[in-house]
C-alpha cells in the first residue's frame, strides 16, 4: 500500500511516494530545480502565483511516475503539506482572482496592529493566542481595503495547501489547525473569532466547511486522476502547514517536544497543552495537527524570516559556480568567531520575534584586508544561528525549556558546521532525523485514511541519525552577545 505526499515550498514543490508498510519514500521528486520566484510588486511585498504551485505538483508527481518503482494504481490516499499564512482567493467558478499573498509579505503589519488596538490586547491574546499581526486575516482585509473589485468576487477564501486539495477534488475545506494559522479561529469557543469577523467586516460565508486535518479533505476527482494516473476516488485525507507537518513527520506531537527546521525560513516549534501567548506575540501559537477541544495540542511557532534565504543570497552573491556542499566546506576554514564579522539575517519581511519591525539583512564589521568568502559563508550560518537563540529565550520567557530538539537532516542542517554552532549557540542537543515533509505529508494521509491506527504506529521505524551535544558553549556565547548587541542597536533606531 502506497501514500502520495506533497509539499508545496515556496522554492519548489516536493512530492514522495512512500511504502505504508515501512514509512519509508519509494521515490522523492523536486520541481522544478531552481527556485520558483517571489513577485515583488513593492519594497516588503511577495506574491506567487497558485496555479505555478499547481503545474509544479503535476510536473514532481509525473517525475515520480517515471522512475518505474512503483504502480500508481497502489497509491491510496493523498497528503499535502504547504507554507502557511498564504491567502488564496477564488471565485464561485474556483478561479484564482489574484496571486497569492504569501507569509513573508509584509504589506498588512500596520492593519493587523491596529486590529490588535482596536479589539483591545487582552482580548486577543486571550482568545486568538496572537495578535493579528501580519497574519492571513489582515491580509484578507488588505484585499478588502485596496482592492475592493477583487474582494467582491470571493466566494472562498484559503491557505495554499486548501487550493491544491480544491485542484485535486474540486472540494474546498479547511481545519481548525488553518484557522488558526490565519488568526481567524478563537480558542475559547472552539469557532471562528466574531472579533475578527466583526472588526473587518467578513462575511462567514467566506470560509469552507472545517475538517479534521486527519480525515478526508474530498475525493481525487476523475479527470485528475486520469491526467495524473492516479486512482479515481482516493482521499485526499491530511492538510497541514509546513511547520505543523515538520513536527508530525518528527514525531512531535506530544506536550514538551519541539521541533526545528532550517529552510527558506527557519522554525523552532514546540507543543504544548496550554492556551499559552506571548504578551508581544512575538512567537505564536496554533492548534497542532492533533488539537481539538477536549485534547489540546498547540503549536508555538517561532519563525525566523532570513534563514535558507539569507545563505541562497550568500551563495548568488559570493558562491558563484559553488554548490551549498562546497560552500560549507569553505566556510569551516573561517575561524569560529569569523575574526568578528558579524550578520543579521533579516532581510526576508517583517520578523514577528522583532515586533514585525524591518530591520533588512546587515553585515558588520567587514575588514577588506582581512575578511574571505570562506569568512562570509560562516558569518551567515553563525548569524542564523544566533537568530535562533534569540527566539528560543523569547519562547523560553514563555515556558518552552526544551532539553533535546529533533531536526531533519536536510537543508542548513546538512551542514555540520551549522548543525553544531546551532547547539552550541542554544545549549540544547539536536537529534538528527532523515525526515522530510512530502513524506510526513504522506504518513499523515495515511493516518487520516485510517491506514495506521495512530500516530504511534505511523512512526514505530523512526529513530534518530545522530546526536549533536554542545561542546563550545562559552566561546559561541561571547559571539552571541557581540550578535546581540549589534541587533539590540538597530531595534532601538
Amino acid at each position: 500500500m502506497l501514500l502520495l505526499g506533497i509539499d508545496i515550498g515556496t522554492s519548489s514543490v516536493k512530492v514522495s511516494v512512500v511504502d505504508a508498510a515501512t514509512q519509508k519514500a519509494v521515490v522523492s521528486a523536486q520541481y522544478p530545480d531552481v527556485e520558483s520566484p517571489i513577485v515583488s510588486l513593492k519594497p516588503g511585498w511577495a506574491e506567487q502565483s497558485p496555479e505555478m504551485w499547481w503545474q509544479q505538483a503535476q510536473q514532481a508527481i509525473a517525475l515520480c511516475h517515471q522512475t518505474k518503482k512503483y504502480n500508481p494504481a497502489d497509491i491510496t490516499a493523498i497528503g499535502i503539506a504547504y507554507q502557511m499564512h498564504g491567502l488564496v482567493l477564488v471565485n464561485k467558478q474556483q478561479q484564482v482572482l489574484r496571486d497569492s499573498i504569501i507569509w513573508c509579505d509584509s504589506r498588512a503589519v500596520e492593519i493587523g496592529d491596529a486590529a490588535f488596538d482596536a479589539i483591545g490586547h487582552g482580548q486577543c491574546l486571550s482568545h486568538l493566542l496572537n495578535s493579528p499581526g501580519n497574519f492571513t486575516a489582515a491580509k484578507l482585509a488588505w484585499v478588502k481595503q485596496n482592492e475592493p473589485e477583487i474582494y467582491a468576487q470571493i466566494d472562498k477564501i484559503m491557505l495554499p495547501g486548501d487550493f491544491i486539495a480544491m485542484k485535486l477534488t474540486g472540494d474546498i475545506t479547511t481545519s481548525i489547525s488553518a484557522l488558526s494559522e490565519g488568526i481567524f479561529f478563537d480558542f475559547k469557543t472552539n469557532k471562528l473569532s466574531k472579533d475578527i469577523i466583526n472588526y473587518f467586516g467578513f462575511d462567514e460565508g467566506l470560509f469552507p466547511p472545517v475538517h479534521p486535518v486527519f480525515s478526508p479533505h474530498g475525493y481525487l476527482s476523475t479527470s485528475i486522476a486520469h491526467k495524473l494516473q492516479l486512482k479515481a476516488g482516493i482521499p485526499v485525507s491530511y492538510k497541514s502547514g509546513d511547520q505543523p507537518n515538520n513536527a508530525l513527520s518528527l514525531n512531535v506531537l506530544n506536550p514538551g517536544e519541539v521541533a526545528a527546521t532550517a529552510g527558506t525560513s527557519g522554525v523552532i516549534y514546540g507543543v504544548s497543552d496550554q492556551l499559552a501567548y506571548d504578551k508581544q506575540s512575538r512567537v505564536n501559537t496554533f492548534a497542532h495537527v492533533n488539537y481539538t477541544a477536549e485534547q489540546k495540542r498547540l503549536g508555538v511557532l517561532l519563525c525566523i524570516n532570513g534563514t535558507g534565504s539569507m545563505y541562497r543570497w550568500a551563495k548568488n552573491s559570493f558562491g558563484a559556480g559553488l554548490n551549498y556542499q562546497q560552500m560549507n566546506a569553505a566556510a569551516i576554514q573561517a575561524p569560529l568567531g569569523c575574526d568578528g564579522l558579524r550578520i543579521l539575517p533579516f532581510g526576508n519581511g517583517a520578523e514577528r520575534m522583532l515586533n514585525n519591525k524591518l530591520i533588512g539583512a546587515q553585515i558588520h564589521h567587514i575588514d577588506l584586508n582581512l575578511h574571505t568568502q570562506s569568512h562570509i559563508f560562516r558569518a551567515v550560518q553563525e548569524g542564523i544561528a544566533c537568530a535562533f537563540r534569540y527566539g528560543l529565550d523569547i519562547m523560553r520567557e514563555n515556558g518552552m525549556n526544551p532539553t533535546v530538539i529533533r531536526a531533519g537532516k536536510t537543508n542548513l542542517f546538512l551542514s555540520e558546521l551549522f548543525a553544531a554552532t546551532f547547539v552550541n549557540v542554544t545549549g540544547v542537543p539536536v537529534e538528527l532525523y532523515q525526515n522530510d515533509g512530502s513524506v510526513g505529508a504522506a504518513i499523515g494521509a495515511g493516518i487520516g485514511a485510517g491506514v495506521f491506527s495512530s500516530p504511534a504506529e505511523a512512526f514505530k521505524n523512526s529513530h534518530p541519525l545522530q546526536l549533536i551535544e554542545p561542546k563550545n558553549i562559552g566561546q559561541m556565547e561571547t559571539v552571541y552577545q557581540e550578535w546581540k548587541a549589534l541587533l539590540e542597536k538597530q531595534l532601538e533606531t
